[in-house]
């Protein structure tokens, strides 16, 4: 799993992309070496779905991205429930303190601040949904300034609970 991990965050950072490859390679040796370890298949589901039903309604607003999203259900189908409970929360500690990070190294924080609570304001007074940073996109420069991989911290997370530091 840290292998497919590991070869996922280098994917995102060169091309800004996960290979579905790997995350289906993944998924086959994640219900096949749980399966063989004593997993039974019910369970492998339950982690697997509480996964994409997590994950699902943060990439239908633009808040993580499909391969995010793929990467804890692959991820799912080598845990259980607990552990998988445990990468996530970490891997949302550790983006969070990339993100500080990188609001403090770009300089921006007022400006996505202000942008976040246009954002929050507007889907209070539409009362609908919209894609978070869609709008930014279109200069693909300001997009990548404001965005982190977030298959990294998701990658550390993992390592940080197999190593047994959380």
């Amino acid at each position: 799993m840290l292998l497919l991990l590991l070869l996922s965050a280098f994917a995102d950072l060169k091309t800004d992309r996960i290979p579905n490859g790997f995350l289906l390679l993944g998924m086959i040796i994640g219900v096949s070496g749980s399966i063989l370890s004593g997993r039974n298949l019910s369970d492998i589901l339950a982690s697997v779905l509480l996964a994409f039903l997590l994950m699902y309604p943060l990439y239908m607003i633009g808040a993580l991205g499909a391969g995010d999203v793929k990467l804890f259900v692959m991820i799912g189908s080598f845990q259980a429930i607990g552990e998988f409970m445990a990468i996530l929360a970490g891997a949302f500690v550790i983006g969070a303190g990339f993100s500080v990070m990188k609001l403090a190294a770009e300089k921006n924080g007022r400006e996505r601040f202000r942008y976040f609570f246009s954002y929050l304001h507007e889907v209070w007074r539409t009362g609908h949904w919209r894609i978070y940073g869609e709008d930014l996109k279109q200069d693909y420069h300001t997009y990548c300034k404001n965005k982190i991989h977030f298959a990294v911290p998701i990658l550390f997370s993992a390592v940080c609970r197999i190593g047994g530091l959380f």
